[in-house]
């Protein structure tokens, strides 16, 4: 029986129109996401895949339901420790990088371990030892400007597997890159589930990407299909 590493009970989830409409995004969602699997959300534009992904990983509220993560309802957490939470068990990929361009690429890796309490010093080792992991030792001192659009993402799945958490979210981390790019970025996900047992939950539209998943959740009119 695998290991079920995160559970969404009856998620919903609205939000109010400029005219005071109410237009309701999720309507009852349910899921199951399994240790150390490569789970793909699709679905057509619209269709409230972001939405959940942001619910899932404490970014955002739900309206009513539940989000369990290591026998831990998320939205049971007060902010602080919700934040020191997502902190410790939650990587989170977005399209666009979101790196600070104050900061070369080692530094970036760095910032969410020393958040998390260690020394500057076992923070910067971490970060090596995960640019060699995504490919970009070579690049450690480069910052974000300096980079590809492929190596700035590459980064930015280091930087989310800085405190080695229990799951990773990425929302069309393929996105913004051209298909070269996102070939290697799929092959990446797919060293990092075999090699370091990562899980990762991904929103993406990406034909290849999506072949790449263990399981696929559908997503229409606001439920799981």
């Amino acid at each position: 029986m695998n290991e079920i590493i995160l559970e969404t009970k009856n998620i919903h989830k609205a939000f109010f129109k400029q005219n005071n409409q109410r237009l309701e995004i999720l309507k009852g969602v349910s899921i199951q996401v399994e240790r150390g699997k490569i789970s793909v959300i699709v679905g057509a534009s619209g269709a409230g895949k972001s939405t959940l992904l942001h619910i899932m990983s404490g970014l955002d509220n739900a309206d009513q339901g539940e989000v369990i993560l290591k026998e831990t309802n998320i939205f049971s957490l007060s902010d602080d420790k919700l934040s020191k939470f997502r902190n410790r068990h939650i990587g989170f990929v977005f399209q666009f990088h979101h790196l600070l361009p104050e900061f070369d690429a080692r530094e970036n890796i760095a910032i969410p371990v020393m958040i998390s309490g260690e020394s500057k010093a076992k923070s910067l080792s971490r970060a090596n030892e995960l640019l060699n992991i995504v490919g970009l030792s070579d690049r450690a001192h480069h910052k974000p400007s300096e980079l590809s659009g492929g190596e700035q993402q590459r980064v930015a799945v280091a930087r989310a597997l800085a405190n080695n958490p229990d799951i990773v979210f990425a929302d069309e981390p393929t996105g913004n890159l051209d298909s070269l790019n996102s070939e290697m970025l799929n092959k990446l996900f797919i060293e990092l589930k075999e090699k370091l047992g990562v899980t990762f939950l991904v929103v993406t539209h990406n034909p290849e990407l999506v072949k790449l998943g263990d399981k696929i959740f559908e997503m229409k009119d606001g439920i799981i299909h």
